[in-house]
């Protein structure tokens, strides 16, 4: 049995757009690209402190939650976040964020 049949399709996109937001590096590519006014042709890593591999890493991931794409033009690529993509994943965890919970725990209080 898949994760797809185990739970429901908005847990399985939300559980994805979080772990694509799970390090600080796709945090700042995001934020990057959101400041754009269009697609950005450039050297990401000339604005994320990391390898240039390591940018790669985190944009393919990324891409694979489905947040930015890329477009090839030789020589360049063109990275954009996802707008449809990008507003499921603010609608989910938003969604997530404002359940409302019926208790806190004090951990204190837990010996």
């Amino acid at each position: 049995m898949n994760i797809e049949e185990k739970y429901n399709e908005k847990d399985v996109l939300t559980a994805r757009f979080a772990k694509a937001l799970s390090h600080p590096a796709r945090v700042q590519i995001l934020k990057f690209l959101a400041s754009q006014d269009n697609c950005f042709c450039g050297n990401i890593v000339d604005y994320i402190p990391l390898s240039q591999s390591t940018v790669s890493q985190h944009i393919k991931e990324l891409k694979a939650a489905g947040l930015i794409h890329g477009r090839y033009e030789p020589p360049k690529i063109y990275y954009c976040i996802d707008e449809n993509n990008w507003n499921l994943a603010k609608s989910l965890l938003n969604e997530l964020l404002n359940v409302d919970i019926k208790s806190v725990c004090n951990t204190e209080t837990i010996k």
